[in-house]
């Protein structure tokens, strides 16, 4: 695999971004903090339309070893990000979800009304954060330091906790 260990994808589900009326910034911050950690981040866009997020999530699942979608996550009608996810998660991971709303609850008790998963598909990572930048960067710097021990299990590496 070389270095599809450290590959991790940006998805950013965005009408808005998709249709280039809105900046990528969430995107951008999330790029920034992955490749702070080492990793190499490619950069993927869709609109919010299911059928579209599950595609991208099935491609980024052979491509690279972590992928974090953001956006698509609240009450909206538009926000059916956490659904394409868990349609395609071959194992839920509930904890790290819990542990990124924990984190922002801290700043925001509208932190309650994300709707993300995090799971996995084969040996990739996949985790939904918030679309504004604070509420991605928060949700995946509250996970951060343990998603290399979760990618070197997945890889099927042996584990010394």
């Amino acid at each position: 695999m070389g270095m599809s260990g450290r590959a991790a994808r940006v998805l950013t589900v965005s009408d808005g971004v998709s249709a280039g009326s809105r900046e990528d910034l969430s995107g951008d911050a999330l790029a920034a903090m992955l490749a702070a950690e080492g990793f190499e981040v490619s950069r993927d866009l869709v609109a919010d339309e299911e059928t579209d997020i599950v595609k991208a999530i099935q491609r980024a699942a052979e491509e690279v070893s972590l992928l974090v979608t953001t956006g698509g996550t609240g009450f909206g009608p538009r926000d059916v990000t956490p659904e394409a996810t868990l349609s395609v998660l071959e194992r839920e991971a509930p904890a790290l979800a819990q542990a990124m709303v924990a984190a922002g609850l801290e700043s925001t008790p509208m932190a309650a009304l994300t709707r993300a998963r995090a799971g996995s598909i084969g040996s990739c990572l996949v985790v939904n954060v918030p679309g504004s930048p604070r509420g991605a960067t928060e949700s995946l710097g509250a996970i951060i330091g343990v998603i290399p021990h979760a990618l070197a299990l997945l890889a099927g590496e042996p584990s010394h906790h």
